[in-house]
C-alpha cells in the first residue's frame, strides 16, 4: 500500500517516509550513471545498493521471494534518488518520472515481474505525488542480472 505524503516537495516527501539514501553507486563500467540533454534525465540502470555499499543477492523465485523482490526494486529506486540527489543537489530539481524500465532476474516460471517493480515506483510516487511520481513503464524477467541481483531499474525523468 502506498502511504499517502501531504507535503509539498519532493524534498520534503522522502523526509517523510523516513527512509536513508544508500551512497550514490559508481560505475562500474564505460557508461555514465546519468546524463542531462535539455530538459531530460536520463539514469542508467542501478542496482540494489545498500546503505553499506553492499548489493542485495539473489534470484526471485529461487533465493528472494516476491516480497523480498519488492524490498529490494525499493531499494534501487533509493539508489536512483540517491544518484539525482548526489549530482543534481536535490530531488526537487526532478519534474516528474517518465518512463521507468524495470528488469527482474528471475526464474522462467516467475510472471509477476510488475509487482516486484511496483517497489520502486510506489517510491517515486510517494516522493513526486501521484500525478508527477508515475510514468510509462515497462517490467520484464531476465535470466540474469549482473552480480546477480535481483533487480536492476533504469529511469527517464523531466527536470524542472
Amino acid at each position: 500500500m502506498i502511504k499517502q505524503i501531504t507535503m509539498s516537495t519532493p524534498e520534503e516527501n522522502f523526509k517523510a517516509l523516513g527512509l536513508n539514501l544508500p551512497p550514490a553507486p559508481a560505475p562500474l563500467g564505460v557508461y555514465k550513471p546519468y546524463l542531462i540533454d535539455g530538459k531530460y534525465l536520463y539514469v542508467s540502470g542501478h542496482g540494489t545498493v545498500q546503505d553499506d555499499k553492499t548489493l542485495i543477492i539473489g534470484r526471485i523465485g529461487e533465493t528472494i521471494n516476491m516480497e523480498d523482490g519488492k524490498l529490494a526494486a525499493r531499494q534501487v529506486g533509493l539508489a536512483i534518488l540517491s544518484t539525482i540527489k548526489t549530482n543534481l543537489g536535490s530531488l526537487d530539481n526532478v519534474k516528474r518520472v517518465i518512463k521507468v524500465l524495470g528488469m527482474v532476474n528471475c526464474v522462467p516460471e516467475f510472471e509477476k515481474h510488475p509487482y516486484i517493480i511496483n517497489g520502486c515506483s510506489e517510491l517515486f510516487a510517494q516522493v513526486w505525488g501521484p500525478e508527477n511520481g508515475i510514468g510509462v513503464r515497462s517490467a520484464v524477467g531476465f535470466g540474469s542480472l549482473p552480480d546477480n541481483i535481483p533487480v536492476e531499474i533504469e529511469a527517464l525523468f523531466e527536470l524542472v
